[in-house]
């Protein structure tokens, strides 16, 4: 009796939103997963399918192009961001009904951020904690979540949430502090200061693909390390890995006339986030467990 050759024995998953964390996913999956990526750049084809995907072209911003995805994969690995404006993630809802057309998939894994909490005042909880989100930006991840979860249990889909905080690594296209503290920008002084999260890239990836199999249904897990300081002396410990000046320390009133409204915003939320859930049910054991590791 004949066996299927074994590409076909293997599951499928597609990868939305395949940027850095996503080429580090591919990287640990090859092999193990037949591997799909949309992009909507034509560009990005030849450095997906040297990575071990087939790049499917499609936009999550045009419904039209995205038919394709109906019955494609077992598990969906949704890292596409929302749009720059509005309270809502159209993108999400597209891509859940292009889904929904054949329903094949039995998981999704989406990529949120720990912003839809808000500030928290420096206090440490878990995923059970009520989100508060403060500016758009985390609303529309709050929609994104909600949108997930409801198409879930709507359609007995597995639907695991990472929260996820600031992500650092030193081949990470912005992703190391060493440029901002070239660029000499002011952190807050101690008093004015917030507690900030981190997670290395690779462990984010690692993350993913241990969500991919192990995260319980309709389920939200902080993909945070252990690191538990401040945002200045992050930027200070930074600087001495990379034997530059500290950044200078400034009171919160002039942080608001020097520093942009963005980078005011993160300087404006301050929580600490329990990372038990990562280590416990998706059983994830940390390579760079502190920003000292993976600086």
């Amino acid at each position: 009796m004949s066996t299927l050759p074994s590409v076909f024995q293997r599951p499928t998953l597609l990868i939305v939103g395949c940027g850095d964390v996503g080429m580090r996913v591919l990287r640990l999956l090859r092999g193990r997963y037949r591997l799909f990526a949309l992009t909507s750049s034509p560009a990005r084809a030849a450095a997906l399918r040297a990575a071990g995907a087939v790049p499917l072209l499609g936009n999550l911003d045009e419904p039209a192009t995205l038919a394709r995805l109906a019955g494609l994969a077992d598990a969906v690995l949704h890292l596409a961001p929302p749009p720059l404006q509005g309270a809502t993630d159209p993108r999400t809802r597209h891509l859940l009904n292009s889904l929904a057309l054949r329903g094949r998939a039995r998981r999704i894994v989406y990529a949120s951020t720990s912003g839809v909490y808000g500030d928290c005042g420096g206090e440490r909880f878990d995923e059970t904690r009520a989100v508060n989100p403060a500016t758009d930006r985390a609303r529309r991840r709050v929609d994104a979540e909600a949108q997930l979860r409801w198409f879930g249990r709507a359609h007995g889909v597995r639907v695991a949430i990472l929260r996820i905080p600031g992500i650092y690594a030193i081949d990470r296209e912005g992703g190391h502090p060493r440029e901002r503290l070239l660029r000499g920008t002011a952190v807050l002084r101690a008093e004015d200061d917030v507690h900030t999260n981190h997670i290395h890239a690779d462990d984010l990836a690692r993350a993913c693909v241990a969500a991919l199999t192990r995260a319980l249904p309709q389920r939200v897990v902080h993909a945070s390390d252990d690191t538990d300081l401040k945002m200045g002396d992050y930027f200070d410990l930074a600087a001495d890995v990379c034997g530059l000046p500290h950044p200078p320390r400034i009171t919160r009133s002039e942080a608001a006339e020097r520093l942009s409204p963005m980078l005011m915003s993160f300087m404006s939320e301050s929580r600490r986030l329990d990372n038990r859930r990562l280590k416990s049910e998706l059983r994830l054991k940390l390579r760079y467990p502190t920003v000292r590791d993976g600086l």
